[in-house]
């Protein structure tokens, strides 16, 4: 396989995995400002500084008021924002069509249908009420795409390398969130009566990563900052978690490079490293200097995907 070729199905996986968080940031905030439990976190200010925070493009003066319909347009079907879910679709059907000979039809068809939904979708109809609808088919057919990946591929090396993006962007998408729902919640203390440990933010963090129905089920209790934020970065079993995406990582690394020598040089090593280093934290380290937690932890992803494209696909 050429390393031209092996880069652009680790980008595939990347940009479908990013398509489906941004949608499912942009549905779950929106809708679930209109139950929150204080006037600040239903403020549809608050909730679309939220977004722009999680893609990481909070350009505003101070002051500024934010335009709805701009914010939503620019997060869903801008074609001149890098990180809007239309361009994120495109990149990934280009980078399909580049590995057509590598991947299923069933894959390459539903990629392509992806990615025809998303350009058709009408401008005004999703600016006036079609939110819901876009969102929910962005999640759905993501998921449908991960399907496929799964089971219409041999898991072998290309199904490694597609395995290696989804997970490394669902860790950097993770922490991308964590970091905006963070913000949020400082800004919104209060709710439930209570301060900072006990927002409803923490709820809404759960229900962005789909993992509100597991983490009730393994605490039976309500959502706290430190049960949250534990469940999410530091639980194995939790399939959207930090430590779940990293293990993820390690084992579709050893598919590449499954020579186990010593080499600090490789990404193998790097990965185990930065697994390692999470592995038996107490979460109460990380909480109490969450942004350092965070600032650290992106750095390493991106050290991750860097050493990752230099080691193989270039």
């Amino acid at each position: 396989m050429l390393a031209r070729v092996a880069n652009n199905l680790f980008w595939m996986g990347r940009y479908i995995e990013r398509s489906e968080h941004i949608a499912r940031y942009m549905h779950v905030n929106y809708f679930a400002s209109l139950d929150a439990p204080n006037e600040l976190s239903r403020s549809r200010q608050f909730v679309l500084n939220s977004m722009l925070r999680m893609i990481g493009d909070q350009t505003k003066a101070e002051g500024e008021m934010l335009n709805e319909e701009e914010v939503l347009y620019k997060l869903a079907l801008d074609p001149a924002h890098p990180f809007s879910i239309l361009s994120n679709v495109k990149y990934a059907r280009e980078n399909a069509n580049s590995a057509r000979d590598l991947i299923s039809t069933d894959l390459y068809e539903s990629i392509n249908k992806f990615y025809h939904f998303v350009l058709k979708y009408p401008e005004q109809h999703f600016l006036k009420k079609g939110l819901y609808d876009f969102s929910i088919n962005i999640i759905e057919m993501s998921s449908i795409l991960r399907g496929r990946i799964r089971s219409t591929l041999l898991h072998d090396e290309v199904y490694a390398i597609i395995m290696l993006g989804v997970n490394l962007e669902r860790a950097n998408q993770l922490i991308r969130i964590i970091n905006a729902k963070y913000y949020d919640a400082l800004n919104a203390q209060g709710s439930y009566g209570e301060k900072f440990s006990k927002s409803f933010e923490w709820t809404t963090l759960l229900k962005c990563v789909e993992s509100y129905d597991m983490m009730r089920r393994f605490y039976k209790k309500t959502p706290t900052s430190l049960t949250t934020l534990e469940f999410l970065i530091l639980n194995p079993n939790c399939p959207r978690s930090m430590m779940n995406s990293l293990n993820q990582i390690y084992t579709h690394i050893r598919v590449l490079d499954n020579s186990f020598r010593y080499n600090k040089d490789s990404t193998a090593f790097l990965v185990g490293r930065v697994r390692s280093e999470y592995q038996y934290k107490y979460i109460e380290e990380i909480e109490g200097n969450i942004k350092e937690f965070i600032e650290a932890m992106l750095k390493n992803l991106a050290d991750i995907g860097t050493k990752m494209e230099n080691e193989f696909f270039h």
